[in-house]
């Protein structure tokens, strides 16, 4: 795992390579191991190394035989070794062992069709010397981070924002436009970054920059094919046997591979599957000194039954909000999720003693792990028993009625899918928005923005849409953002075996019934199915918990109400926002008058990154 940055070179810089090396240096926590450059009358390319395969070559930038070509990758390439055998018996002559190298010829033997072909996580870029050209792509997930700043004659891209902050003429503007979508989805839900002219290339994405103009393209689609004939025992097997493979080559390294392990399913799968082979495998768990919140009890019970080492810290509410500064300035942008703090701690603790570690990841959207997706089957159900007019009507009539049981239901009954959406107003309602923000900003409804997926899949039921939109904008945006950060943040890299090629292949062919099961109200279905002969019952079937944070208490106590009070009237809030009505939503809480722990963290968290961004740095 490691970080590369890069820039056009233009007439406004006056040294390539002091500017490329302050980059690279932006990012020296995703690879500390190791520096190389490469520089010509076009291109600036830099990169840093965090050493996993062939650690003693595999150096990068790497070139092609006749240095026309030159590689900066991102990511593993599982597959890589059949990959190397198939160049080899073609010609292409080898200069490392790493699994890096098989881009760069596979490139250069299949052109952008190597996209095809490459099972892993990756982002990179190729230097084509001799036609002048740029290619670029990432991960069908976006597991791997890119980003690129494009304004006039300045092209410059790499695997954090911050490493732009380097290159004089970067020219660093919030774009306040997009703090509506921010408060309603707790990230940008597009291609679009908070920084002006600063762009994520989506994951199933490539791109070509020559003369100028950059080309960007969708090169893999998520295409459901269910196949509704199949019991579940044959989806049971089914998913055993491919995640078996998949955590075998997820565990393809020169170094030790150590496993996170919560108390769900999912990273309980991964750990069991790893201890197999791996019998004193170490796994890393993360909780609180406030009981009712921790994960760490069942986490280390199940450690033993499995008998594994688990290596466990406790974070305390002075440490959770001491990190925040530092935790924003790593996610580029700012994200209120508060599950990325304790993730910060538990990958700060487990490189001290690995260097790569498996997550359990993705799993929940390939196998419809979340409780929207059992509300997406039940709406399936109500809008094909009862018409659309009539769900119109009961609907407008239900909004003006006083609240009684089922309301919501009936009124959300009357919407589209899309609109109905709940990731689309996460923590804000598109109608509170703006009594918060200081000057008008017009913005498109929220569900707008996620509309777009549930075009691209309209025969598919609701369930699988919102699992499709899911694996298009919360989990690329979101799960895999913070999970990246966080552990590259500490120079430690995160692999997801649920994110496999193959593991998708396999999940779009499963029936709806046995991802999130309406009449059993049972998510995940196949997937615990799985697990369940192989882990302990009341593991396999507990419910998801993801990262628990007393976040709801400690801002009812003295201290952390005083800390984000200050940043409520600080000169930053005073700026952007209506600094009495983020007040009320503080003291009603503290008073207990409401539950706005949420909506207090995306004000304060904004507060926080903007201070990092725009006042520090």
């Amino acid at each position: 795992m490691c970080g590369f940055v890069g820039f056009w070179n233009t007439p406004e810089v006056a040294d390539y390579e002091t500017v490329i090396h302050a980059m690279a240096d932006r990012i020296i926590h995703r690879g500390p191991d190791d520096a190389h450059y490469y520089v010509d009358d076009d291109i600036s390319l830099g990169f840093r190394r965090l050493s996993i395969i062939d650690l003693e070559g595999g150096r990068q930038p790497i070139l092609n035989e006749d240095g026309s070509k030159a590689l900066l990758f991102n990511g593993e390439i599982y597959n890589y070794q059949s990959l190397r055998e198939d160049l080899l018996q073609k010609g292409h002559t080898f200069t490392t062992k790493s699994d890096s190298e098989t881009i760069l010829h596979g490139y250069e033997e299949y052109g952008k069709e190597i996209l095809q072909k490459l099972r892993g996580m990756f982002a990179f870029v190729i230097w084509d010397k001799k036609e002048k050209k740029l290619f670029g792509a990432r991960d069908i997930f976006g597991i791997k981070p890119f980003y690129y700043y494009k304004k006039g004659n300045q092209f410059m891209f790499g695997s954090e924002i911050k490493s732009f902050l380097s290159h004089p003429c970067f020219e660093k503007e919030l774009d306040e436009e997009k703090i509506p979508e921010y408060l309603s989805y707790e990230y940008i839900p597009y291609e679009n970054t908070i920084f002006k002219n600063v762009y994520k290339l989506p994951g199933a994405h490539c791109f070509v920059y020559q003369n100028g103009k950059l080309e960007v393209e969708r090169y893999y689609r998520i295409q459901y094919r269910i196949e509704e004939d199949k019991p579940l025992e044959y989806w049971e097997d089914a998913i055993a046997k491919e995640f078996t493979e998949s955590v075998a080559m997820h565990q393809i390294s020169d170094v030790e591979v150590g496993c996170f392990l919560s108390s769900g399913v999912d990273s309980s799968y991964v750990v069991k599957e790893i201890s197999k082979g791996t019998k004193k495998v170490k796994t890393f768990s993360v909780g609180y000194e406030e009981e009712k919140y921790s994960e760490l009890p069942y986490a280390q019970d199940f450690s033993k039954v499995v008998g594994v080492p688990n290596i466990s810290n406790k974070v305390s509410a002075d440490d959770f909000f001491d990190a925040m500064p530092e935790i924003q300035y790593f996610m580029d942008e700012p994200l209120p999720n508060p599950s990325e703090i304790p993730l910060y701690f538990l990958a700060q603790n487990a490189r001290k003693y690995v260097k790569v570690v498996l997550s359990g990841e993705g799993a929940d959207e390939l196998f419809g792990g979340y409780p929207m997706y059992l509300q997406g089957g039940h709406f399936q159900r109500y809008t094909k028993k009862i018409p659309r007019p009539v769900r119109k009507m009961a609907g407008a009539v239900a909004k003006r009625l006083p609240e009684f049981k089922g309301k919501h239901f009936i009124v959300r009954g009357a919407m589209e899918p899309y609109q109905r959406f709940m990731r689309a107003n996460y923590v804000f309602q598109s109608a509170e928005r703006q009594k918060y923000l200081k000057r008008t900003i017009t913005s498109s409804l929220p569900e707008e923005y996620s509309r777009r997926y549930f075009d691209e899949v309209p025969g598919l039921d609701e369930p699988t849409q919102l699992q499709y939109v899911d694996m298009h904008t919360w989990m690329i945006y979101d799960i895999l953002l913070k999970a990246d950060r966080m552990s590259m943040a500490n120079s430690l890299e995160l692999r997801v075996p649920f994110l496999d090629k193959k593991m998708l292949e396999l999940s779009v062919r499963i029936p709806t019934r046995f991802r999130a099961d309406c009449a059993t109200e049972t998510t995940k279905k196949a997937l615990r199915s799985a697990a369940i002969k192989q882990l302990p019952e009341r593991t396999a079937n507990k419910k998801k918990l993801g990262f628990p944070v007393p976040l709801t208490d400690w801002l009812r106590e003295d201290k952390y109400y005083n800390k984000v009070k200050d940043a409520f009237q600080s000169d930053i809030a005073e700026k952007f926002f209506v600094t009495k009505e983020l007040m009320k939503l503080l003291d009603d809480h503290k008073a207990g008058k409401a539950l706005n722990m949420q909506k207090i963290w995306s004000f304060y968290t904004f507060i926080i990154w903007y201070d990092q961004f725009f006042i520090k740095n």
